[in-house]
């Protein structure tokens, strides 16, 4: 077989292996690591794989991984910005988008002038001999329109440097060029994936994105599970959307909601709803004593971030409020509640509506954390001060119940 029938062969068996790849649901990372084991197998002296991948997430634009052939495979998440950042502007992958070129290559040893683009003199400092760098774009476009590097449609940049002698032959190019399609649509399955799993656990919360993505999405199918439940809820909300301007408002919301939700999460919790001003989380951990415990940690934590929170705020000039929280335990229906098409992953049951009742009590109480008896016993020993705070009919309850508090002298309490 000669050279050339040899490289022709090989470049279908790694067509194939990618197409596998992608069909088997690889992730970019185990994906990427093993292209590029391949191509050094085959010969190529590949140093550094570099790949830029759009993004569809709230908070960040793209995803970057970077290959080397002694450290293995890492990963970058670039975040939104209004302007773009100078090392992004300066590179060949921008270049690529700006000029509307499918490839760029730079020999990095042909000449001892700086390249102009900073990573290339960073990457011949490491060794670096050859750069290629190419670009597919994954979507249906307009011919010969110009792509803005600001708004880029999905697609796929990617960069090799090799620290070859002689760099890349053009037998490795070659190869590579081959490989392209395939390698694109798999990385594209393989963030498409990603992105679905992302998206669901930004609107639906961890647990519930999970579940959907893993086929939990029929109408009706409940989960009876154990769990302690809470209650984020703003207090004298409602005046304060009377006085208070909408953009304002929401920035509010969105500061005090960050804080809570960060702290929930923290502690192992599942945020379930966002209830206009309040939220409603759930600790299901492995026993109901983990859970208590870290409800009654998360809700301390909570109370501090208020008022940090609450310090930063008054010292702009806004603003500000307290909260509400409470907290209890019992069974719930977790699971798929709706229409055929239109389903929501929720929460439903007796202990739901009173974790939210227990919360419109703070006034009669005059706590701001209020606690329901079996949190406290599945919580004991804690190393919180749980004060009671008598025996009190609630709505729906046949019996009444003892609520409790936890006491640390803050002020408000």
């Amino acid at each position: 077989m000669s050279d050339g029938d040899a490289r022709q062969a090989a470049a279908g068996q790694l067509q194939d292996w990618l197409v596998q790849r992608g069909l088997e649901g690889a992730r970019q990372d185990e994906l990427l690591h093993g292209y590029c084991e391949r191509l050094v197998e085959l010969g190529v002296p590949l140093y550094r794989l570099h790949v830029a991948q759009s993004a569809f997430h709230p908070k960040y634009g793209g995803l970057g991984y970077n290959w080397y052939r002694d450290r293995g495979v890492s990963s970058d998440k670039y975040g939104y910005s209004e302007t773009p950042i100078e090392a992004w502007l300066r590179s060949p992958l921008y270049h690529l988008l700006d000029s509307g070129e499918t490839e760029y290559r730079e020999r990095l040893l042909e000449t001892n002038a700086e390249s102009r683009f900073p990573i290339l003199n960073e990457l011949r400092a490491n060794g670096a001999t050859d750069y290629f760098a190419a670009g597919v774009i994954l979507e249906k476009r307009v011919p010969f329109e110009k792509i803005d590097p600001q708004n880029t449609p999905e697609g796929v940049l990617i960069s090799w440097s090799s620290d070859g002698s002689a760099g890349f032959a053009e037998a490795d190019l070659d190869l590579v060029r081959a490989s392209l399609p395939q390698l694109a649509l798999a990385l594209k399955s393989a963030a498409n994936r990603q992105m679905a799993g992302d998206l669901l656990q930004v609107y639906l919360g961890r647990d519930a994105g999970r579940r959907v993505l893993s086929g939990e999405i029929q109408r009706g199918s409940l989960q009876q599970i154990d769990a302690v439940l809470c209650y984020f809820d703003l207090k004298d909300f409602t005046a304060l959307t009377e006085r208070t301007p909408g953009p304002e408002l929401i920035a509010m919301l969105n500061e005090y909601f960050g804080m809570a939700v960060g702290v929930i999460q923290g502690h192992g919790g599942n945020i379930l709803k966002f209830l206009g001003d309040g939220i409603l989380a759930m600790f299901n951990l492995e026993t109901p004593e983990r859970s208590a415990a870290a409800g009654l940690d998360a809700a301390v934590q909570m109370r501090r971030g208020m008022e940090e929170v609450n310090e930063t705020r008054l010292a702009r000039g806004e603003t500000v409020t307290s909260v509400t929280l409470a907290l209890h335990a019992g069974e719930i229906l977790y699971g798929n509640i709706g229409a055929d098409n239109r389903l929501d992953f929720t929460v439903i049951g007796p202990a739901v509506n009173l974790t939210v009742r227990l919360s419109g009590l703070h006034r009669s109480v005059g706590r701001n954390i209020i606690l329901s008896e079996p949190v406290a016993r599945f919580a004991e020993p804690t190393g919180h001060d749980l004060v009671s705070l008598g025996r009190y009919m609630l709505r729906g309850v046949s019996e009444p119940q003892e609520l409790f508090t936890i006491y640390e002298g803050a002020p408000g309490e």
